[in-house]
């Protein structure tokens, strides 16, 4: 039986079945192991359980291996069904869940360790070799912070520039992506789109000479002339509607004050949250979260800590 099938599809089924350390560990060792163990220094295939300890041990060479190493659960001294407990909140609820949120639900000891758990699991949200957009692609950039004076046009002092990405489903939007970028220029705007994008797929973009490059990369380039800026969002509707969702998410689940060093995290979590919108079952993107955080190198809190100026969402 795989790791889908028998999956509980509600928010009870998911309580019931998550509910000890020994079922939340035996999840995870059939994540880590789908087709069996296989010891990580000799490679032999059998393994006793060390339940008391919760570790495995190679039946050959007798090492003895924990099934959260060198994961996003590395080390952690909480148990995991707090983990688990956490990934459900963070996927299953619309809106997403703040850090102060997540203390107050899961009795966290502090709203540090909180924040840092959020921030590891957000890590974990970019599945490795994931396929780019294809098709027809919205391209445009947008700029995240506080108001700005003295500056005009695509000109910025202290706001992030966010480049977003929108595959045309019809009238709807398909898959997203979006980074953020040093600034608007032709090497900064390429290079998003040629990591982002299978090449040769239409990219729509404004008149900006910074995306003018992209027909050389072997992109089918249609140019689409703004003019009046009120004109923007008709002609771009997906990119427009996906960055005033991410500006009211911010401002909503976040209360508007997101570090610019961290917002790269923030918009992998939105990004991650829109393209499993439609998810059949509600403990679906937690699968998804799961399978990634046991791919995802373990990360610290210093290591994650940088810079201290606070950016404001506008």
């Amino acid at each position: 039986m795989d790791l889908w099938s028998d999956f509980p599809r509600t928010v009870l089924e998911f309580e019931e079945r998550f509910g000890s350390e020994e079922s939340c560990h035996a999840y995870l060792v059939r994540q880590r192991w789908p087709e069996g163990f296989r010891c990580p220094g000799c490679g032999h295939n059998k393994a006793w359980e060390l339940s008391r300890r919760r570790l495995l041990e190679c039946r050959a060479c007798h090492r003895q291996v924990s099934v959260t190493a060198g994961t996003i659960f590395h080390r952690s001294r909480k148990p995991l069904r707090l983990w688990f407990k956490a990934m459900l909140l963070l996927t299953s609820q619309r809106p997403g869940i703040s850090a102060l949120s997540l203390k107050r639900q899961l009795g966290l000891p502090s709203y540090q360790t909180a924040w840092t758990w959020l921030h590891k699991l957000r890590r974990a949200m970019v599945r490795p070799g994931r396929e780019a957009l294809t098709g027809k692609v919205e391209v445009d950039e947008g700029y995240v912070g506080g108001e700005e004076s003295g500056v005009q046009g695509r000109q910025t002092e202290n706001k992030s520039v966010v480049v977003v990405a929108v595959e045309v489903k019809g009238r709807a939007a398909g898959r997203l992506r979006m980074e953020r970028v040093e600034d608007a220029s032709a090497a900064s705007l390429n290079a998003f789109v040629a990591a982002n994008v299978v090449p040769g797929s239409a990219v729509r973009t404004d008149g900006w000479s910074g995306y003018a490059g992209l027909r050389e990369e072997g992109y089918r380039h249609q140019i689409r002339v703004i003019g009046d800026p009120e004109r923007a969002s008709r002609l771009f509707p997906r990119v427009h509607r996906a960055f005033s969702l991410l500006k009211r998410w911010l401002l909503g689940t976040h209360q508007g004050a997101v570090r610019p060093h961290h917002l790269p995290a923030y918009l992998d979590e939105f990004v991650f949250r829109h393209n499993r919108r439609s998810s059949r079952s509600v403990t679906l993107p937690f699968q998804r979260l799961c399978g990634i955080a046991m791919l995802t190198p373990p990360v610290t809190y210093r290591q994650i800590v940088k810079g201290t100026q606070l950016l404001g969402v506008a």
